[in-house]
Protein backbone atom coordinates (compact mmCIF):
# COMPACT_ATOMS: atom_id res chain seq x y z
CA UNK A 1 0.00 0.00 0.00
CA UNK A 2 2.72 2.48 0.17
CA UNK A 3 2.54 5.46 -1.60
CA UNK A 4 4.84 8.16 -2.55
CA UNK A 5 4.40 11.61 -2.76
CA UNK A 6 6.78 14.60 -4.06
CA UNK A 7 4.86 17.71 -1.43
CA UNK A 8 6.93 20.72 -1.60
CA UNK A 9 10.16 19.68 -2.33
CA UNK A 10 10.21 16.65 0.00
CA UNK A 11 9.58 12.64 -1.10
CA UNK A 12 7.39 11.55 1.37
CA UNK A 13 6.44 8.08 1.51
CA UNK A 14 3.52 7.02 3.73
CA UNK A 15 3.81 2.93 5.10
CA UNK A 16 1.34 1.25 6.59
CA UNK A 17 2.15 -1.59 9.40
CA UNK A 18 5.88 -2.99 10.21
CA UNK A 19 5.64 -5.00 7.52
CA UNK A 20 6.38 -1.89 4.96
CA UNK A 21 8.29 0.13 7.75
CA UNK A 22 10.67 -2.00 8.72
CA UNK A 23 12.10 -3.27 5.74
CA UNK A 24 12.71 0.61 4.63
CA UNK A 25 14.22 1.31 8.03
CA UNK A 26 16.49 -1.47 7.90
CA UNK A 27 17.76 -0.65 3.78
CA UNK A 28 17.89 3.19 5.00
CA UNK A 29 20.10 2.08 8.28
CA UNK A 30 22.34 -0.06 6.55
CA UNK A 31 23.01 2.63 4.02
CA UNK A 32 24.28 5.21 7.08
CA UNK A 33 27.56 6.58 6.34
CA UNK A 34 27.83 8.85 9.27
CA UNK A 35 25.15 8.85 11.87
CA UNK A 36 21.89 6.99 13.15
CA UNK A 37 19.47 8.48 15.84
CA UNK A 38 16.74 6.04 17.00
CA UNK A 39 13.76 6.45 19.31
CA UNK A 40 11.82 3.89 21.08
CA UNK A 41 9.16 3.62 22.74
CA UNK A 42 8.91 0.09 23.07
CA UNK A 43 12.05 -2.00 22.07
CA UNK A 44 11.07 -6.21 21.97
CA UNK A 45 13.49 -8.84 22.45
CA UNK A 46 11.64 -10.52 19.42
CA UNK A 47 12.62 -11.49 15.79
CA UNK A 48 12.05 -7.85 15.12
CA UNK A 49 14.07 -6.57 17.61
CA UNK A 50 16.53 -8.86 16.90
CA UNK A 51 16.81 -7.50 13.28
CA UNK A 52 16.94 -3.53 14.24
CA UNK A 53 19.60 -4.35 16.94
CA UNK A 54 22.04 -6.19 14.30
CA UNK A 55 21.15 -3.32 12.32
CA UNK A 56 22.69 -1.16 14.62
CA UNK A 57 25.64 -3.11 15.37
CA UNK A 58 26.60 -3.73 11.76
CA UNK A 59 26.02 0.23 11.02
CA UNK A 60 28.57 1.13 14.75
CA UNK A 61 31.39 -1.43 13.44
CA UNK A 62 31.61 0.04 10.38
CA UNK A 63 32.32 3.71 11.55
CA UNK A 64 28.94 5.17 11.99
CA UNK A 65 27.92 6.73 14.79
CA UNK A 66 24.86 4.65 15.99
CA UNK A 67 22.06 6.63 18.84
CA UNK A 68 19.53 4.59 20.32
CA UNK A 69 17.56 6.43 22.91
CA UNK A 70 15.13 3.79 24.97
CA UNK A 71 12.28 4.54 27.26
CA UNK A 72 12.69 2.99 30.49
CA UNK A 73 9.28 2.09 30.98
CA UNK A 74 8.21 1.11 27.18
CA UNK A 75 11.95 -0.90 27.45
CA UNK A 76 11.97 -2.10 30.69
CA UNK A 77 11.93 -5.47 30.09
CA UNK A 78 14.81 -5.73 26.66
CA UNK A 79 17.46 -7.94 28.17
CA UNK A 80 20.47 -6.14 29.60
CA UNK A 81 22.52 -9.21 27.24
CA UNK A 82 20.48 -6.67 24.50
CA UNK A 83 22.02 -3.51 25.85
CA UNK A 84 25.70 -5.21 26.68
CA UNK A 85 25.83 -6.65 22.53
CA UNK A 86 24.49 -3.12 21.88
CA UNK A 87 26.89 -1.37 23.58
CA UNK A 88 29.63 -3.73 22.95
CA UNK A 89 29.51 -3.53 18.78
CA UNK A 90 30.02 0.30 19.46
CA UNK A 91 26.40 1.74 19.69
CA UNK A 92 25.40 4.43 21.95
CA UNK A 93 22.71 3.46 24.42
CA UNK A 94 21.03 6.08 26.59
CA UNK A 95 17.47 5.80 28.77
CA UNK A 96 15.05 8.21 29.30
CA UNK A 97 13.63 8.44 32.73
CA UNK A 98 14.73 4.59 33.39
CA UNK A 99 12.76 2.52 35.84
CA UNK A 100 14.03 2.31 39.19
CA UNK A 101 11.11 0.65 41.91
CA UNK A 102 9.12 -0.77 38.27
CA UNK A 103 5.73 -1.03 40.72
CA UNK A 104 6.10 2.01 42.41
CA UNK A 105 3.73 4.93 41.51
CA UNK A 106 6.28 7.68 41.42
CA UNK A 107 5.40 11.45 40.82
CA UNK A 108 7.22 11.35 37.00
CA UNK A 109 6.36 8.00 36.47
CA UNK A 110 3.48 8.99 33.40
CA UNK A 111 6.20 11.13 31.82
CA UNK A 112 7.41 9.16 28.88
CA UNK A 113 9.42 9.16 25.38
CA UNK A 114 6.57 8.23 23.39
CA UNK A 115 7.69 9.17 19.96
CA UNK A 116 9.04 6.66 17.01
CA UNK A 117 11.21 9.02 15.23
CA UNK A 118 14.83 7.64 13.21
CA UNK A 119 17.19 9.81 11.24
CA UNK A 120 19.65 8.36 8.78
CA UNK A 121 22.89 10.84 7.84
CA UNK A 122 20.66 13.88 8.91
CA UNK A 123 18.79 12.76 4.99
CA UNK A 124 16.49 10.60 5.79
CA UNK A 125 13.56 10.74 8.41
CA UNK A 126 11.06 8.26 9.97
CA UNK A 127 8.06 9.74 12.04
CA UNK A 128 5.25 7.57 12.81
CA UNK A 129 3.31 5.11 15.81
CA UNK A 130 5.23 1.97 14.85
CA UNK A 131 7.16 0.34 17.94
CA UNK A 132 10.42 -1.91 17.77
CA UNK A 133 8.26 -4.86 18.09
CA UNK A 134 6.74 -7.46 15.75
CA UNK A 135 3.83 -6.48 13.52
CA UNK A 136 1.42 -9.25 14.47
CA UNK A 137 0.59 -9.25 17.91
CA UNK A 138 0.14 -12.98 18.59
CA UNK A 139 -2.35 -15.24 20.36
CA UNK A 140 -5.39 -15.21 18.12
CA UNK A 141 -4.93 -12.58 16.25
CA UNK A 142 -3.01 -12.99 12.86
CA UNK A 143 -3.64 -9.54 11.79
CA UNK A 144 -0.84 -6.67 11.54
CA UNK A 145 -1.50 -3.82 14.42
CA UNK A 146 -2.63 -1.25 12.21
CA UNK A 147 -0.49 1.64 12.00
CA UNK A 148 1.48 4.46 9.81
CA UNK A 149 5.05 5.84 9.63
CA UNK A 150 6.22 8.45 7.22
CA UNK A 151 9.62 8.40 5.35
CA UNK A 152 10.55 11.60 4.83
CA UNK A 153 13.52 13.39 2.94
CA UNK A 154 13.87 17.09 2.59
CA UNK A 155 14.59 20.47 4.77
CA UNK A 156 12.25 19.27 7.66
CA UNK A 157 14.47 16.11 7.85
CA UNK A 158 16.94 18.55 9.48
CA UNK A 159 14.44 19.90 11.86
CA UNK A 160 13.51 16.25 13.04
CA UNK A 161 17.52 15.45 13.32
CA UNK A 162 17.85 18.57 14.99
CA UNK A 163 15.26 18.12 17.70
CA UNK A 164 16.70 13.86 18.23
CA UNK A 165 20.11 15.57 18.84
CA UNK A 166 18.77 18.03 21.22
CA UNK A 167 16.77 15.50 23.19
CA UNK A 168 20.06 13.22 22.97
CA UNK A 169 22.01 15.86 24.69
CA UNK A 170 19.19 16.61 27.16
CA UNK A 171 18.90 12.81 28.36
CA UNK A 172 23.26 12.74 28.40
CA UNK A 173 23.19 15.78 30.22
CA UNK A 174 21.01 14.59 33.36
CA UNK A 175 22.60 11.23 32.92
CA UNK A 176 26.37 12.60 33.26
CA UNK A 177 27.61 11.24 30.42
CA UNK A 178 28.28 13.98 29.23
CA UNK A 179 28.81 18.17 30.26
CA UNK A 180 27.77 19.78 27.27
CA UNK A 181 26.11 22.54 25.96
CA UNK A 182 22.59 21.22 25.25
CA UNK A 183 21.23 24.55 23.63
CA UNK A 184 23.21 24.86 21.04
CA UNK A 185 19.98 22.66 18.60
CA UNK A 186 17.52 25.17 18.95
CA UNK A 187 13.95 23.82 17.94
CA UNK A 188 11.98 26.36 16.43
CA UNK A 189 8.00 26.63 17.21
CA UNK A 190 6.74 25.39 13.82
CA UNK A 191 3.65 27.53 12.12
CA UNK A 192 2.38 24.75 10.93
CA UNK A 193 -0.99 26.94 9.19
CA UNK A 194 1.97 28.21 6.63
CA UNK A 195 3.53 25.11 5.71
CA UNK A 196 2.83 22.35 3.63
CA UNK A 197 5.01 19.89 6.13
CA UNK A 198 5.12 20.65 9.90
CA UNK A 199 7.05 18.79 12.38
CA UNK A 200 5.10 19.20 15.45
CA UNK A 201 6.28 17.85 18.69
CA UNK A 202 4.87 17.83 22.48
CA UNK A 203 7.05 18.44 25.15
CA UNK A 204 6.98 19.39 29.29
CA UNK A 205 8.28 22.57 28.38
CA UNK A 206 8.05 24.97 24.69
CA UNK A 207 5.86 22.38 22.92
CA UNK A 208 3.34 21.55 25.67
CA UNK A 209 -0.01 22.02 23.33
CA UNK A 210 1.66 22.09 19.23
CA UNK A 211 -0.45 19.01 18.40
CA UNK A 212 -3.32 19.76 20.43
CA UNK A 213 -3.50 23.32 19.05
CA UNK A 214 -2.77 22.09 15.59
CA UNK A 215 -5.73 19.35 15.37
CA UNK A 216 -7.86 21.77 16.96
CA UNK A 217 -7.00 24.26 13.86
CA UNK A 218 -8.01 21.53 11.62
CA UNK A 219 -11.58 20.57 13.09
CA UNK A 220 -11.84 24.18 13.57
CA UNK A 221 -11.77 24.82 10.37
CA UNK A 222 -12.95 21.35 8.16
CA UNK A 223 -16.14 21.49 5.55
CA UNK A 224 -16.83 18.43 4.53
CA UNK A 225 -14.83 15.78 6.44
CA UNK A 226 -12.86 14.84 9.39
CA UNK A 227 -11.46 11.00 9.91
CA UNK A 228 -9.64 10.20 13.23
CA UNK A 229 -7.90 6.91 13.88
CA UNK A 230 -6.65 7.05 17.24
CA UNK A 231 -5.89 4.31 19.31
CA UNK A 232 -6.35 5.52 22.94
CA UNK A 233 -9.40 8.54 22.23
CA UNK A 234 -9.76 10.54 25.21
CA UNK A 235 -10.01 14.62 24.13
CA UNK A 236 -10.24 17.26 26.80
CA UNK A 237 -13.09 19.53 26.48
CA UNK A 238 -11.43 21.82 23.52
CA UNK A 239 -10.95 19.01 21.36
CA UNK A 240 -14.32 16.85 22.09
CA UNK A 241 -16.13 20.47 21.78
CA UNK A 242 -14.42 20.98 18.10
CA UNK A 243 -15.72 17.66 17.14
CA UNK A 244 -19.16 18.34 17.98
CA UNK A 245 -19.39 21.79 16.49
CA UNK A 246 -17.99 20.32 13.43
CA UNK A 247 -20.59 17.61 13.32
CA UNK A 248 -23.47 19.65 14.19
CA UNK A 249 -22.74 22.27 11.16
CA UNK A 250 -22.79 19.30 8.72
CA UNK A 251 -18.89 18.33 8.49
CA UNK A 252 -18.92 14.29 8.27
CA UNK A 253 -17.27 13.00 11.33
CA UNK A 254 -15.80 10.02 11.63
CA UNK A 255 -13.63 7.78 14.00
CA UNK A 256 -11.75 4.51 13.80
CA UNK A 257 -11.38 3.70 17.51
CA UNK A 258 -10.25 0.39 19.52
CA UNK A 259 -12.52 -2.48 19.23
CA UNK A 260 -10.53 -5.03 21.23
CA UNK A 261 -9.24 -4.43 24.83
CA UNK A 262 -5.91 -3.93 25.03
CA UNK A 263 -5.40 -1.77 28.48
CA UNK A 264 -8.76 -2.03 30.72
CA UNK A 265 -8.71 1.34 31.98
CA UNK A 266 -8.10 3.39 28.88
CA UNK A 267 -10.84 1.05 26.83
CA UNK A 268 -13.20 1.92 29.34
CA UNK A 269 -12.76 5.20 30.01
CA UNK A 270 -12.88 6.06 25.87
CA UNK A 271 -16.37 4.61 26.09
CA UNK A 272 -17.84 6.93 28.57
CA UNK A 273 -17.82 9.83 25.46
CA UNK A 274 -20.02 7.33 23.12
CA UNK A 275 -23.54 8.42 23.88
CA UNK A 276 -22.37 12.61 23.39
CA UNK A 277 -20.48 11.48 20.30
CA UNK A 278 -22.84 9.15 18.70
CA UNK A 279 -25.99 11.72 19.32
CA UNK A 280 -24.58 14.68 17.80
CA UNK A 281 -24.23 12.77 14.83
CA UNK A 282 -20.19 11.32 14.85
CA UNK A 283 -19.74 7.97 13.05
CA UNK A 284 -17.72 5.29 15.57
CA UNK A 285 -16.10 2.36 13.72
CA UNK A 286 -14.42 0.05 16.18
CA UNK A 287 -11.51 -1.89 14.96
CA UNK A 288 -11.66 -5.52 15.12
CA UNK A 289 -9.12 -6.98 13.04
CA UNK A 290 -6.59 -6.59 15.18
CA UNK A 291 -4.67 -3.71 17.66
CA UNK A 292 -5.28 -0.60 16.57
CA UNK A 293 -2.30 1.56 16.91
CA UNK A 294 -2.51 4.29 14.34
CA UNK A 295 -2.35 8.09 15.65
CA UNK A 296 -3.18 9.46 12.38
CA UNK A 297 -6.14 11.98 10.89
CA UNK A 298 -7.06 13.55 7.69
CA UNK A 299 -9.39 16.68 7.04
CA UNK A 300 -11.15 17.95 3.80
CA UNK A 301 -9.08 15.17 1.94
CA UNK A 302 -6.10 17.79 2.24
CA UNK A 303 -4.87 18.10 5.83
CA UNK A 304 -3.00 15.17 7.15
CA UNK A 305 -1.26 13.71 10.38
CA UNK A 306 0.53 10.41 10.89
CA UNK A 307 2.58 10.45 14.18
CA UNK A 308 2.97 9.23 17.80
CA UNK A 309 0.46 11.01 19.66
CA UNK A 310 -2.66 9.42 21.14
CA UNK A 311 -5.56 12.08 21.79
CA UNK A 312 -5.47 11.42 25.08
CA UNK A 313 -4.27 13.13 28.49
CA UNK A 314 -1.45 11.17 28.76
CA UNK A 315 -0.03 11.80 24.79
CA UNK A 316 -1.18 16.09 24.98
CA UNK A 317 -0.06 16.24 28.84
CA UNK A 318 2.72 13.97 29.50
CA UNK A 319 4.32 12.19 27.16
CA UNK A 320 7.27 13.63 24.46
CA UNK A 321 5.64 12.93 21.11
CA UNK A 322 6.27 14.08 17.45
CA UNK A 323 3.67 14.37 14.27
CA UNK A 324 4.12 15.17 10.95
CA UNK A 325 1.33 17.29 9.76
CA UNK A 326 1.24 17.26 5.42
CA UNK A 327 -0.80 19.64 3.36
CA UNK A 328 -1.25 17.79 0.22
CA UNK A 329 -4.28 15.78 -1.44
CA UNK A 330 -2.23 13.25 -2.97
CA UNK A 331 -0.82 12.45 0.58
CA UNK A 332 -4.31 12.97 2.29
CA UNK A 333 -5.74 11.09 0.12
CA UNK A 334 -3.24 8.21 -0.02
CA UNK A 335 -3.98 8.08 4.24
CA UNK A 336 -7.59 8.26 3.65
CA UNK A 337 -8.40 5.51 1.46
CA UNK A 338 -6.28 3.36 3.53
CA UNK A 339 -8.27 4.27 6.74
CA UNK A 340 -11.54 3.73 4.41
CA UNK A 341 -10.64 0.46 3.59
CA UNK A 342 -9.44 -0.72 7.18
CA UNK A 343 -12.91 0.50 8.09
CA UNK A 344 -14.58 -1.50 5.31
CA UNK A 345 -12.86 -4.52 6.20
CA UNK A 346 -11.48 -4.62 9.90
CA UNK A 347 -14.31 -2.59 11.87
CA UNK A 348 -17.68 -2.74 12.89
CA UNK A 349 -19.81 0.82 12.90
CA UNK A 350 -21.56 1.66 16.12
CA UNK A 351 -25.44 2.61 16.33
CA UNK A 352 -26.72 4.81 18.73
CA UNK A 353 -29.82 2.71 19.52
CA UNK A 354 -27.51 -0.17 20.14
CA UNK A 355 -25.01 1.28 22.52
CA UNK A 356 -27.40 3.06 24.23
CA UNK A 357 -28.81 -0.57 25.31
CA UNK A 358 -26.02 -1.83 26.92
CA UNK A 359 -25.64 -2.68 30.05
CA UNK A 360 -25.84 0.08 33.45
CA UNK A 361 -22.93 -1.53 34.75
CA UNK A 362 -21.15 -1.31 31.38
CA UNK A 363 -21.99 2.15 31.19
CA UNK A 364 -20.80 2.87 35.06
CA UNK A 365 -17.95 1.05 34.43
CA UNK A 366 -17.22 3.38 31.23
CA UNK A 367 -17.96 6.93 33.60
CA UNK A 368 -15.70 5.45 36.86
CA UNK A 369 -12.65 4.52 34.11
CA UNK A 370 -13.23 7.83 32.69
CA UNK A 371 -12.92 9.62 35.90
CA UNK A 372 -9.88 7.89 37.02
CA UNK A 373 -7.98 9.00 33.73
CA UNK A 374 -8.45 12.03 34.41
CA UNK A 375 -8.00 12.20 38.15
CA UNK A 376 -4.27 10.41 37.25
CA UNK A 377 -3.86 12.39 34.08
CA UNK A 378 -4.52 16.22 36.69
CA UNK A 379 -2.19 14.39 39.36
CA UNK A 380 0.70 13.77 37.39
CA UNK A 381 0.26 16.76 35.12
CA UNK A 382 0.66 18.97 37.44
CA UNK A 383 3.83 17.23 39.32
CA UNK A 384 6.66 18.94 38.24
CA UNK A 385 10.41 18.24 39.45
CA UNK A 386 13.81 19.54 38.43
CA UNK A 387 14.14 17.42 35.24
CA UNK A 388 11.10 17.98 33.57
CA UNK A 389 12.81 19.62 31.07
CA UNK A 390 14.06 16.23 29.67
Amino acid sequence: MSSQHRVDGHTLTLLCNGEEYFPRLISAMDGATHSIYLEAYIFAADDTGRLVSETLQRAARRGVRAHLLLDGFGCAELPHEWENELRSAGVEVLWFRPEIARFRLRRHRLRRLHRKLAVVDGRIAFVGGINIINDVPGGRLAAPRLDYTVEAQGDTVGRIHAAMRRLWLLVSWTNFHRQREHAKFPFARANAAQQKIAFLLCDNLRHRRDIELAYLEAIGGAQREIIIANAYFLPGLRLRRALLNASRRGVHVVLLLQGKVEYRLQHYAMLALYDELLGAGVEIHEYHASFLHAKVAVVDEYWATVGSSNIDPFSLWLAREANLVVRDAGFAGSLRASLLQEMAQGAHPVAHAAWRKQGVWRHLLARVSYATVLLLAVVFGYARGRDDNV
